[in-house]
């Protein structure tokens, strides 16, 4: 299992050098950038510069807010330019954030996301294969590629893709179509094994491709602590977290599986009215259980392990609540050294 930890600070980029050294000297296999307050490209071209090793992945760039032709690009020189440890991790977001947030349109998000990863492989093939460009699809279209405009910093060739995906129909596509599956830190290990797992096989079917060609990403919620203090605080903070994605009607189905529908709609209801922290408190014991690794610090990787062991292919787990020592032997357990 490979394990990656999130690239903090992403808003001083001054940062990020020390960081990403520690990161790598850590031992991590993966670094990522989320695109939240910022961009999530810049912070990983200063992260290459100062690194030799570590696997660098956007988890997640917001795809339908821009188009197949300027994700290529960008992803195009970040692999360049890290020697080819670049990872795309690519989301669809949901329809407010696109309609409203990025002021782009709406359509069929998992039709749409397959198209797109399909509309940049052409593009890629068109640079490193010298493929003539003819893509023509129902929702993006790229028929024109002139030598001004072909890429030379291509030696490295494309990187791996990596879908973010919770319902059954982009989990699919993933299968299909991608080198990953990001799974949404929203998802139960019944969840995974009854809706995830089924959903990728059937995509893999189609491209006729076996599970040992698909890595499966988890960000995994921990809730631990030193003492009483810091436990409390981190349960809070994560039951807010699993009650802000519960309030989202798209992620409905993972509430279902366990019999809470209803609580979707009632979290729903206390977003519109601004109500945090009362949803927060709708998230009892054994919900949060279901959603996070509830451990104390020391018995964390090994929950982490028995939980996911043989499931995941690779997991975002900062280990930030422990020493730098304790966070080497914690992904060592994990990984089973």
């Amino acid at each position: 299992m490979k394990i990656d930890s999130g690239l903090m600070g992403m808003s001083d980029l001054e940062q990020i050098p020390a960081q990403a050294r520690t990161l790598e000297a850590q031992g991590f296999d993966g670094m990522v950038t989320a695109e939240t307050a910022n961009d999530p490209f810049l912070p990983l071209v200063v992260a290459a510069e100062h690194t030799e090793r570590i696997e660098l992945m956007t988890s997640i760039a917001v795809a339908f807010a821009r188009n197949p032709m300027i994700v290529a690009n960008i992803a195009n020189d970040l692999q360049a330019y890290s020697k080819g440890r670049f990872i795309l991790g690519l989301g669809s977001q949901i329809k407010p954030h696109i309609t409203k947030r990025f002021s782009q349109t709406w359509s069929h998000p998992a039709a749409r996301m397959r198209e797109f990863v399909l509309a940049m492989r052409a593009i890629w093939d068109c640079w490193y294969k010298g493929e003539k460009l003819n893509f023509r699809g129902d929702y993006y279209s790229h028929t024109l590629m002139t030598p001004m405009f072909m890429p030379t910093n291509n030696t490295h060739g494309a990187p791996d893709v990596i879908l973010a995906a919770v319902g059954p129909r982009m989990t699919e596509v993933a299968g299909e179509v991608a080198d990953g599956v990001l799974v949404h830190a929203f998802t139960t290990v019944k969840y995974l094994r009854e809706v995830t797992l089924p959903a990728i096989e059937v995509g893999l079917a189609k491209s006729e491709r076996a599970r040992t060609e698909l890595q499966l990403c988890y960000p995994a919620f921990i809730v631990t602590g030193n003492d009483e203090r810091e436990w409390e605080a981190m349960r809070s903070s994560t039951a807010k977290q699993v009650a802000f994605y519960g309030s989202t009607p798209a992620y409905r189905g993972v509430l279902e599986i366990h019999g809470w529908g209803d609580l979707q709609a009632e979290l729903n209801a206390l977003s519109k009215r601004g109500e945090w922290d009362a949803m927060g408190e709708r998230i009892t014991d054994d919900i949060l259980e279901e959603f996070a690794v509830v451990a104390e610090p020391a018995k964390v990787a090994g929950a982490l392990k028995a939980r996911f062991g043989g499931l995941v292919d690779r997991m975002l787990c900062t280990f930030a609540f422990a020493a730098e020592d304790d966070r080497v032997a914690y992904m060592e357990e994990l990984r089973g050294g």
